[in-house]
């Protein structure tokens, strides 16, 4: 089993900082399956707000977060073999829409989350994917279908600005 880490990551889809939940990705089967995983920390920015006095199913990991961070998997996977860090530049990623979630548990720091994504469809540059996220064995996420759309940034631009890249 092959592991990638943050800076592969990094070269394959454009999330920075705070917003960048996937921490390594592994079992990558190219236009197939990916396992990737996101150790969640009692540090996160989510848990800043909490004071001192917080019980802990305050700590649970936000469902929203934890669906961004499965979503990103889901990414990396429709574009292992043609990354693109770059949001101002060649084929962006566009989340087209997500169906059938549902949440069977919480998660929570010291978790790691581990999402399992697998390709359902390939149509020209969209895909449908699905999949599951598990934290210590019990399935937290599963998700029935997402759509990822790849499209030229310059399509996407206002067109005062195409002409900026297009020179």
């Amino acid at each position: 089993m092959t592991v990638h880490g943050i800076e592969r990551i990094k070269s394959t889809i454009p999330h920075r900082g705070e917003i960048l939940l996937v921490d390594r990705v592994a079992d990558v089967v190219v236009g197939e399956s990916l396992t990737a995983y996101k150790a969640i920390s009692g540090n996160e920015p989510c848990y800043a707000p909490l004071g001192q006095d917080a019980a802990a199913e305050d700590y649970a990991y936000p469902t929203s977060l934890v669906i961004e961070s499965w979503a990103q998997s889901a990414v990396l996977l429709s574009v292992w073999e043609t990354p693109n860090p770059d949001v101002l530049a060649g084929k962006v990623e566009l989340a087209g829409s997500i169906n059938e979630v549902a949440f069977s548990a919480r998660a929570y720091p010291g978790d790691v989350l581990e999402h399992r994504v697998r390709l359902v469809k390939a149509v020209d540059e969209t895909a449908i994917l699905a999949g599951e996220t598990y934290a210590g064995g019990r399935e937290v996420l599963r998700i029935g279908a997402f759509v990822v759309a790849l499209r030229d940034v310059n399509e996407l631009l206002p067109a005062p600005d195409r002409a900026l890249l297009t020179v």
